[in-house]
């Protein structure tokens, strides 16, 4: 059943290029026409010399010039249909790929957060490769074989009907002990296909964590760990490649032993004066021609066992659910006044454990709030739940007294500016990282946004300056001018809302203080989230919450606080 419903989805992709499929099968249908008919032609050219002191030598010539011009045909035939249906494959796997990739750009965080990188870009990338293989062998094969066991009957037929039935009544044993094998080769591709997305997450999690791995020395653990995973998939690989290499000896011997009934049944008549000479050489090809395709056949149906399961892993990902829009109205950044109202907000990552429970803050227009505490605490959930990468599961957030989810949830991340620890850079130019969250900007403000969060100097040793090329992870950057570049996005665009998640936290601390100081221009009159493990970033906040296991602890401002003689004055005390 999961076989049948992947497909039908795969003839859904394939419907949009229903115009090539129909010149293909045209140019396969006449290809294997012609290729059948060379076997009546040679047939015709024996019976030209069988007969004593009978050989007509200018029929023979004739029917070797047909053969060649019928052969050629053929063959430009045969080119039309592999370059057609090589068309088709990669123009849907293509489809596939980018319906994958437009997928991963609209689900949940938490879809993404649950599963493995490496397994999901193991099938966009493997499993949609492994599956344009068993299509094109599809396309290839399955077509040519179909029309070929179609046209050898009806060449057959016109030879002799009887001996046609023996044929026809033998040859598809090789089809169900071909069927038999593969349904029972599934589970093993299964396994394959399984196993290999464990292991490009493996490579994904060593190649991206090299620099760690080494620095504790841990390279005999990850070697350790990927031969285990590397060992279960050369088994798994082994036990489906043993099991499909089954079908093809299996038919062939099958095959074979009709060939040999048949050719025994073809003399008889032959004897009997029933068939020609010729008409039995042609009959034998076509006996034999006949089987191949089963053979074929055979050969295609365990390769789509491994295409379909490729196939549905992918298209279990692009059925993933797209990340529900709440709202529709649009909050205008212009306009926005940014005050925000967190009002017995309750949020859980399980069903099963409570996470934040009534989390209650009001910050006006122009307020900076700080947010501390232990790590784990949830500091970072609450900036999700702003953003709106997480839903809340009780209680409201507010800006300017709306319910957050009555807005898309593109415009009420519009309007926040947003740094984070963890530093984002794409492939690209510097300035081309830098105008992300404002794509019209002129140099001068690029320039200007730069200068503003201290990285000018840096990009200006840079081989190209601001059009120096840099690779995804920002290539020889420091992790401090990575982290630079992202806050001059944020100087560039001049969000109404900011949000710093440890904005400096890998920035020496001379440089530090210059971007707190931009940073305290750029604050003035906007809302504000800080996050920080640093106390002195942030004891000018107007409202610093501190947060343990999911709850407001304490809230004020800094003398307050440290007058409570609470956690923040433990906190604080205990730089």
């Amino acid at each position: 059943m999961n076989n049948k419903k992947t497909g039908l989805r795969i003839l859904k992709y394939i419907r949009k290029y229903v115009g090539l499929l129909f010149v293909s099968i045209i140019t396969a249908s006449l290809s294997v026409a012609l290729s059948l008919y060379v076997p009546i032609l040679g047939g015709k050219a024996i019976d030209c010399i069988v007969g004593k002191n009978k050989v007509q030598f200018d029929n023979v010539y004739i029917y070797c010039f047909r053969i060649l011009l019928v052969c050629i045909a053929s063959g430009i035939l045969q080119w039309i249909m592999s370059t057609i249906n090589n068309n088709i494959t990669y123009n849907v796997t293509r489809d596939i790929r980018r319906d994958a990739y437009e997928k991963i750009q609209k689900v949940p965080l938490k879809m993404l957060d649950s599963k493995s990188t490496g397994d999901t870009v193991s099938r966009i990338i493997a499993d949609v490769d492994q599956f344009a293989d068993g299509l094109l062998l599809g396309f290839s094969n399955l077509f040519t074989g179909v029309v070929s066991i179609i046209f050898t009957l009806i060449f057959m037929i016109s030879i002799s009907l009887k001996i046609t039935l023996v044929v026809v009544v033998l040859t598809p044993i090789s089809f169900f002990v071909a069927s038999f094998i593969a349904k029972n080769t599934h589970k093993f591709f299964t396994e394959q296909s399984v196993t290999r997305g464990e292991l490009t997450g493996n490579l994904e999690e060593a190649i991206a964590n090299q620099k760690l791995v080494t620095a504790y020395s841990k390279q005999k653990d990850m070697i350790d760990e990927f031969d285990e995973i590397n060992q279960s998939l050369s088994e798994s690989s082994l036990r489906a490649l043993f099991y499909s290499s089954l079908v093809n000896p299996s038919t062939r011997f099958v095959n074979s032993l009709v060939y040999a009934f048949v050719a025994m049944i073809a003399g008889m008549s032959v004897i009997k004066g029933n068939v020609t000479v010729g008409g039995l050489t042609s009959f034998l090809s076509y006996a034999k021609q006949y089987t191949k395709p089963f053979n074929e056949i055979s050969g295609v149906i365990t390769e789509l066992q491994n295409s379909l399961v490729c196939a549905s892993r992918v298209f279990e990902l692009i059925d993933e659910e797209y990340e529900k829009e709440t709202g529709e109205k649009t909050l205008d950044i212009n306009s926005l006044n940014g005050d925000v109202c967190i009002n017995d907000v309750a949020f859980s990552y399980t069903d099963d454990k409570e996470f934040i429970k009534n989390f209650n803050i009001d910050v006006k227009r122009g307020q900076r709030v700080a947010i501390i505490g232990p790590t784990g605490c949830g500091k970072t959930t609450i900036i999700n739940l702003l953003m709106r990468f997480y839903d809340i599961k009780d209680g409201k957030i507010s800006i300017d007294n709306v319910d957050s989810r009555e807005y898309t949830r593109e415009s009420v991340r519009s309007g926040f500016g947003m740094v984070l620890q963890d530093t984002w850079l794409k492939e690209g130019t510097i300035r081309d990282n830098i105008i992300v969250g404002k794509p019209d900007a002129t140099d001068e403000e690029v320039i200007e946004a730069a200068k503003k969060s201290h990285c000018h100097n840096f990009i200006m040793r840079l081989p190209d300056g601001y059009d120096t090329y840099i690779k995804e992870d920002g290539g020889s950057l420091s992790a401090g001018q990575k982290q630079l570049l992202c806050i001059s996005r944020i100087m560039l665009a001049v969000p109404p809302m900011l949000i710093l998640d440890e904005a400096t936290s890998v920035v020496d601390t001379r440089t530090e203080i210059k971007v707190q100081e931009a940073f305290a221009k750029l604050m003035e009159g906007r809302t504000s989230f800080i996050v920080a493990h640093r106390l002195s970033t942030i004891r000018n906040a107007d409202i610093i919450v501190a947060m343990k296991d999911g709850k407001v602890v304490e809230c004020g401002n800094h003398d307050e606080l440290l007058e409570k003689r609470g956690m923040y004055y433990e906190m604080y005390n205990s730089r």
